[in-house]
């Protein structure tokens, strides 16, 4: 178990290097990049220019530039914005909290109705039920984010009164400043949408996963084993089915997981919420490099944690599986 853990976090480190390396050299080396920004369409003489590359190191070699970066970072600096000024990590930690009640409320709704939703339709095959879900579910899967949340703007936002169609909160109204129920009720109005939106296109992969992992489990020869002892349906899918029926959804759990601090670019761009993923997108088209690089590097390691997290998840729900 140790030898494992410590193996996996020397692979964890070499692939958050080499996802590194390649991100930063494509941020350097693509049009329009970090020289573009300091010049900001200004007529400046090259004698300027090259005082600005100068003073933000932009004059060095590419791997000097890199070990500069990479050691600024291990420290915990992701250095300033080129357009703001400000640090890049407190301009995150500024837009993290939004993404995060977003994101992981979605999380918490998703799977307590992917789950028993499933199952229950792995249960019943073929049976009215299964078929409503499956067909809800190629539906989910087949309509785009972007798409699915402007037709919720249009049908459903621009029809009922009082429901904002952007942003995370009603100017005014802060936490401290107003009764605690009016604060949860203003925030509350303003999740409807996006929420929606993550909720109806993440519901239907994990529904999936969730049924065709219980049907090929409740065709095994054990839980035909433990009907034949007289156990009732409940406790053979419950005791015997459900366990081993987790396996491929802590999977997806390791890959779902990555998207709680990145964010949902294309949700939160739709509905203007203040989120990480936001900041992101604005950073691209604005070819501020800092961030760009911030938001990569939190996005790998989050998705190098999803997955250290999900093989960890295996040894608590298959005892099988031996390290």
């Amino acid at each position: 178990m140790t030898r494992f853990v410590l193996g996996r976090i020397v692979q964890s480190v070499l692939l958050l290097l080499g996802v590194s390396i390649v991100a930063f050299s494509i941020m350097l080396i693509s049009p329009g990049g970090p020289t573009d920004v300091l010049i900001d369409g200004s007529a400046l003489t090259a004698q300027d220019l090259a005082a600005a590359k100068a003073a933000h190191g932009l004059d060095r070699p590419l791997p000097v530039q890199y070990w500069n970066w990479l050691t600024r970072v291990m420290r915990g600096d992701f250095g300033n914005s080129f357009h703001t000024g400000q640090p890049v990590l407190e301009m995150i930690g500024e837009k993290l909290p939004a993404t995060l009640v977003l994101n992981v409320i979605a999380m918490v709704i998703i799977y307590a109705v992917a789950i028993p939703v499933g199952v229950l339709s792995a249960v019943k095959q073929y049976s009215w039920f299964d078929y409503a879900i499956t067909v809800v579910t190629f539906l989910g899967q087949a309509m785009p984010a972007f798409w699915l949340g402007l037709l919720l703007i249009y049908y459903v936002g621009l029809r009922i009164e009082g429901l904002p169609l952007s942003g995370m909160a009603t100017y005014g109204i802060d936490f401290g400043d107003v009764s605690l129920r009016t604060w949860l009720l203003d925030r509350a109005k303003y999740l409807v949408l996006p929420l929606s939106v993550v909720i109806l296109t993440g519901l239907a992969p994990i529904t999936r996963f969730m049924r065709a992992s219980m049907l090929d489990v409740i065709h095994q020869d054990y839980i035909r084993t433990a009907r034949a002892k007289g156990l009732s349906e409940a406790q053979v899918i419950v005791k015997h089915g459900l366990r081993n029926a987790f396996i491929p959804i802590v999977t997806v759990f390791g890959i779902t997981f990555s998207g709680l601090l990145s964010g949902s670019v294309v949700i939160e761009r739709i509905f203007s919420w203040p989120g990480v993923g936001l900041l992101a997108l604005d950073a691209i088209l604005k070819r501020d490099y800092q961030i760009v690089m911030a938001f990569n590097l939190i996005g790998a390691t989050m998705v190098v944690i999803g997955s250290f997290l999900a093989d960890m998840l295996y040894l608590v729900i298959d005892p099988r599986i031996k390290y």
